[in-house]
């Protein structure tokens, strides 16, 4: 292994088989450039014992004395990284064999580069290349055109515009400069909209993010998420506009004027509550219905 691996941080908690198909996918790699750092906020029985029985020098194993939540359990996952960068990817997401080869690559063309979003394919829960509307929307409607190489080299306002009119990125995919990571964190009292903050606040800071075509990355979207349960709830919706707002007046003092008003319009967002909408009356969700309303229809 060479002195500058790419650290990919595995925080966990749930499905133990699912989760080794995502560690041994990682083993799978074409390029053995890499070192898995496993953070466990579980208790599941014969983990800890499945991992010692592995005997890859290359995987770390660390299960949390109490559990931290996922915030928290993230947030150890950005300061225990030592490489220069890293992924924190979802821990029944699965890394295709070109995915380490892939971005090592694109890190070695774009030296300093802040982040790297290479092309996902997204799956169910039991493995089969779906593409809902969420998904499809992401892809048609607020993904950039990328130039005839499959790939784009985007920054400042213009990719925050991007994002905050449209969140078409998928998190647990990217590659982080771990330096620049480390200096921003995670921000506390966000839970689902909390990727979209970590990136706005980087590009803030003057980092740029290459998009990349190539497909390397399997993301798991299952039929019942945490998201989605707090969607139907409406506390989703309310966090966002909680956190639009706030984004708007910050982007609005730094002079990034049509970023703030993307902030302010967030039409995916409204658009995303206005869909959810019928399923929480049907839910019975009263509650969360007007949330979803509010956030839809009015600024």
């Amino acid at each position: 292994m060479s002195r500058n691996p790419l650290d990919l941080m595995l925080p966990y908690y749930g499905d133990v088989g699912l989760m080794q198909q995502a560690v041994r996918s990682i083993q799978a790699q074409t390029d053995p450039e890499w070192r898995l750092t496993v953070l466990d906020d579980g208790t599941e029985p014969g983990v800890p014992e499945w991992f010692a029985g592995l005997g890859d020098e290359r995987i770390r194993y660390h299960r949390n004395p109490r559990n931290l939540g996922i915030l928290k359990n993230f947030q150890q996952c950005v300061d225990r990284a030592e490489a220069p960068y890293m992924t924190i990817m979802g821990c029944d997401d699965l890394l295709l064999p070109e995915y380490v080869a892939t971005v090592r690559g694109l890190l070695a063309e774009h030296p300093g580069i802040g982040m790297v979003q290479p092309g996902v394919q997204v799956i169910d829960g039991s493995g089969e290349v779906i593409e809902g509307l969420v998904d499809a929307t992401k892809r048609r409607l607020y993904a950039p055109r990328l130039d005839d190489g499959g790939r784009r080299r985007m920054g400042g306002e213009e990719l925050a515009v991007s994002l905050l009119r449209g969140n078409w990125l998928y998190f647990p995919s990217i590659v982080w400069r771990t330096e620049a990571l480390q200096a921003v964190g995670f921000r506390e009292g966000l839970s689902v909209i909390q990727d979209l903050a970590l990136i706005i606040d980087l590009l803030q800071r003057g980092e740029e993010m290459v998009v990349d075509s190539r497909v390397v990355f399997q993301y798991r979207r299952h039929a019942v998420s945490e998201s989605s349960v707090q969607a139907f709830s409406g506390s989703r919706f309310a966090e966002a506009e909680r956190y639009y707002a706030e984004a708007a007046d910050r982007l609005a003092a730094q002079g990034w004027e049509r970023a703030a008003r993307a902030a302010r319009v967030h039409s995916a967002s409204r658009l995303h509550a206005l869909t959810m909408l019928p399923g929480a009356l049907a839910r019975g969700q009263r509650g969360g219905a007007k949330v979803l309303a509010r956030h839809a229809l009015l600024r």
